[in-house]
């Protein structure tokens, strides 16, 4: 991800001081997953779990553990008591569906999962679809694909594809049709998979540790450079999230409480 100026005025709208003022919503910032390094305890308060903690000061997180294994309904009703009203999840399909299926013949998973994952009720928020890096655009199957999940489920809903071939009008004006984000993902496969694509109401940032995919630290730049992404996705209308998924080494929390910090700085008061 390219850095910005260190300057938050900078991240404004330079087209007239009347932009500057307008208000948007704020973007859900968080993680792939809730866990707290024991040197960033004080950053949040006491409270009965973890996800509790973290849901004190963060709006959001992704659940990666739902694509290696599935959770009880009653799971994700407990991890929704946890939280604030005002707290989302993400939670990431399956590799059932998008790596063994391949995005065929899984509307039975579809439905389990979906019966699964609805027990965080209104405190869902999106649902991720990460694709293997071998699965090209197939715009039969993706778009029977993306009807059958539709049929089942109306949500945010956003796609990570990883082959090159995904990264053309024809596979945008699908995704748009059917209501799905394409993510804007660092590192990039493409120069195109670092900006956000299809639908233009949701825009869903997730951060792997550039340039060592889920070890390496982003920069005061670089964070400054996604706060630009999503203030200028927000004025559009849209909703936003950046989740950080460098956690291999802790940098996923830090990182995700300096880009907090950078835009309460650079929201006007």
């Amino acid at each position: 991800m390219r850095s910005e100026p260190s300057n938050p005025d900078d991240m404004h709208d330079t087209h007239g001081d009347h932009h500057r003022h307008e208000p948007v919503a704020e973007p859900y910032i968080g993680c792939a997953g809730w866990a707290l390094a024991r040197a960033l305890q004080d950053e949040f308060p006491e409270g009965a779990s973890h996800l509790a903690r973290y849901a004190a000061v963060f709006s959001a997180v992704e659940i990666n553990s739902s694509f290696y294994r599935p959770h009880r309904r009653s799971t994700y009703e407990r991890w929704a008591a946890s939280v604030p009203d005002g707290f989302r999840f993400a939670a990431k399909l399956p590799r059932t569906i998008t790596h063994e299926r391949r995005l065929t013949a899984c509307e039975t998973l579809l439905q389990t999962f979906l019966d699964e994952v609805n027990g965080l009720g209104d405190k869902l928020g999106a649902l991720l679809i990460q694709l293997p890096p071998t699965l090209a655009f197939d715009p039969s199957r993706t778009g029977t694909f993306l009807q059958a999940f539709r049929n089942l489920y109306g949500g945010g809903l956003c796609l990570e594809p990883r082959h090159p071939s995904w990264f053309t009008a024809a596979a945008d004006q699908l995704l748009s049709a059917s209501r799905v984000a394409r993510v804007a993902a660092d590192p990039a496969v493409t120069p195109d998979a670092a900006s956000p694509g299809g639908d233009a109401t949701l825009c869903y940032l997730r951060l792997h540790g550039s340039p060592r995919m889920y070890y390496s630290r982003y920069d005061d730049g670089q964070l400054r450079a996604a706060a630009k992404v999503l203030i200028g996705a927000a004025r559009s209308g849209a909703r936003t999230w950046c989740i950080f998924d460098n956690t291999a080494e802790g940098h996923a929390v830090p990182n995700a409480l300096a880009l907090r910090r950078i835009l309460m700085n650079a929201s006007p008061s």
